[in-house]
């Protein structure tokens, strides 16, 4: 805590900006991870196994049920599709495609701010290194040699602390970043899947009756 303490006490007024940019970086942290690593968590290949035994069977009910009224954007397309499956296979595309456009976009949602918030953090602690390296240079130049020493070590720990804590920000903030953008992509490539999987498959249900 002392530590913690010594970094707001010493660490000059872009100390606080570093903070705020942390505390929202933070909270989209835990909201898009929760979202997408917790509530979208699915084992897509036996969902798609149980939705496929369904429709050769005939049961469009059941795979629909089994679809039905869940947040993930996976089973919300699939549920538009079989929901659509007494009609054309334009129809089921065009069920699918506006289902893709409602779901894909809240997918990756606020996750690339965390990428600009690391950014900020950085150059906010570079802005610090400068503010404490000026007052270094000027306790230099023109301050009193009784306070020389002691406002020489006040610019030091300003550039210091600045560059530290907006490094301690910004390296979780990009490690973040790159776990959700990832996370994102692959539930977006798997809808990609799916949902041509989903097309082919009612259209040889409505072949074969």
């Amino acid at each position: 805590m002392e530590l913690i303490a010594s970094f707001f006490r010493e660490g000059g007024m872009f100390i606080w900006f570093i903070l705020l940019v942390s505390i929202v970086g933070f909270a989209i942290m835990v909201e898009r991870g929760v979202l997408l690593i917790f509530r979208y968590n699915l084992n897509s290949r036996a969902l798609w196994a149980k939705v496929e035994k369904f429709v050769k069977d005939g049961h469009l009910d059941r795979a629909e049920a089994l679809c039905a009224n869940s947040p993930v954007p996976l089973m919300r397309i699939l549920h538009r599709a079989i929901s659509a499956a007494s009609g054309t296979e334009k129809d089921i595309q065009n069920a699918v495609d506006e289902a893709a456009l409602e779901v894909i976009p809240s997918i990756d949602k606020r996750v690339p701010y965390l990428a600009t918030l690391a950014n900020i953090a950085t150059l906010l602690g570079l802005l610090g290194t400068i503010q404490g390296l000026i007052q270094a240079f000027a306790a230099i130049g023109s301050a009193d040699p009784s306070q020389k020493a002691s406002l020489l070590a006040s610019g030091i720990s300003i550039a210091l602390y600045s560059t530290a804590f907006g490094l301690i920000v910004a390296i979780p903030m990009l490690v973040m970043y790159s776990v959700l953008l990832s996370k994102a992509h692959r539930i977006i490539d798997e809808i990609d899947e799916f949902s041509i999987k989903i097309i082919n498959l009612l259209a040889r249900y409505r072949e074969g009756r």
